[in-house]
């Protein structure tokens, strides 16, 4: 028997760099008349971070913090939010079934490229999983009571699993759910967030910046005239207090970085860990060793997404599906504990990635 709630551990922890990414610089001194500006905020349920190397007027500056504020407001509360029941992927999910409804563009934007991976990985990434994200108490109808669903509910939350039954028709900007399917874009949404951020501070002449969005990325130039990088790093997947694992380089180019883990949460019962990353295959939480993954692209929302796809492949799986599409992935894999009983890693990664990486 299940235990209670009061013998379950929650960690729904939203930290800065909540999936693993922690802006590096060297001593402060160092940077007295050149540390970029920087702003911070609250968006999709997690915080924001905007650091830039950019002349602006304070003024423009002003302006500019509130035009990336309203940008992040309208996308969270006005469409991608599941917690709002107003927002525009509440209301599809709300649709009469077989009915063309038509989406906006940023919806258009992110379902395309959202079902493209979920077909690309087999149904790993799936833009229908709400109803098992839900049953597993991890998103907007948060169950309490067990953690472990009947069988029964779980064949009815995976009866209602199926990207395929989401028909995009891109060039209209029209939705059918040919079932009734529920969607949820949490792992896309933020890092589609964050290219459009990285667009704003373009179309403003803004071209060195590190903007990151609830751990999602970009990364674009240098963050001060001395030319030196921004320098990310890759976090230990410790529930605890956060810990460099690695570092990667920048290499001053434009690059989007995403991860996803299975660390930060999750809940626990007599002392099995339910991750949130839920595998929309087989309805359950996974359980194997891979515990987070970064990967690296030119688009967040694609990085996005693949790492939440690669968490859900499995260490093995992950790394061929990457390799074979030359995509930059790091893998950190659970490797049993050490003497004293602390938790062990190894990692590997891509040929792609390995430009990134110092050593």
């Amino acid at each position: 028997m299940i235990g209670n709630f009061g013998r379950v551990s929650i960690a729904l922890t939203f930290l800065l760099f909540a999936l693993g990414y922690l802006a590096q610089r060297e001593d402060p001194a160092d940077f007295a008349h050149s540390d970029p500006s920087r702003f911070d905020g609250f968006t999709m349920g997690t915080t924001y971070s905007v650091q830039y190397a950019a002349d602006l007027k304070p003024e423009s500056a002003l302006a500019l913090e509130s035009a990336v504020a309203q940008l992040l407001a309208t996308l969270d509360k006005d469409i991608f939010s599941t917690y709002a029941p107003t927002s525009e992927i509440s209301r599809l999910s709300q649709a009469p079934i077989a009915a063309p409804v038509e989406v906006s563009p940023e919806m258009a934007v992110v379902l395309r490229e959202a079902l493209r991976v979920s077909s690309e990985t087999q149904g790993a990434f799936d833009v229908t999983v709400a109803p098992l994200v839900n049953l597993w108490g991890f998103g907007p109808q948060r169950k309490i009571e067990d953690a472990e669903p009947s069988p029964e509910d779980l064949r009815d939350a995976l009866s209602r699993v199926d990207y395929r039954a989401l028909e995009l028709d891109t060039d209209k900007r029209l939705l059918v759910r040919t079932s009734d399917v529920a969607i949820d874009l949490s792992a896309i949404a933020k890092g589609y967030a964050v290219d459009r951020v990285a667009e704003l501070l373009e179309s403003e002449g803004v071209h060195n910046y590190f903007v990151e969005v609830g751990g999602e990325l970009r990364i674009s130039g240098h963050k001060d005239q001395s030319m030196r990088g921004w320098v990310p790093a890759i976090e230990a997947p410790l529930s605890g207090v956060s810990q460099i694992y690695e570092i990667f380089l920048s290499l001053g180019d434009s690059i989007a970085v995403a991860g996803s883990g299975d660390y930060r949460n999750y809940f626990e019962v007599d002392g099995k860990r339910y991750s949130h990353e839920i595998d929309p295959r087989s309805g359950r939480p996974i359980s194997h060793t891979l515990a987070a993954v970064t990967v690296i692209d030119e688009s967040a929302m694609r990085a996005d997404a693949l790492a939440t796809a690669y968490m859900i492949l499995g260490a093995e799986e992950a790394e061929a599906a990457a390799n074979a599409a030359s995509q930059a992935a790091y893998f950190i894999v659970r490797a049993g504990v050490d003497p004293s009983g602390e938790p062990r890693f190894e990692s590997r990664h891509t040929q792609a990635f390995a430009r990134y990486l110092t050593q």
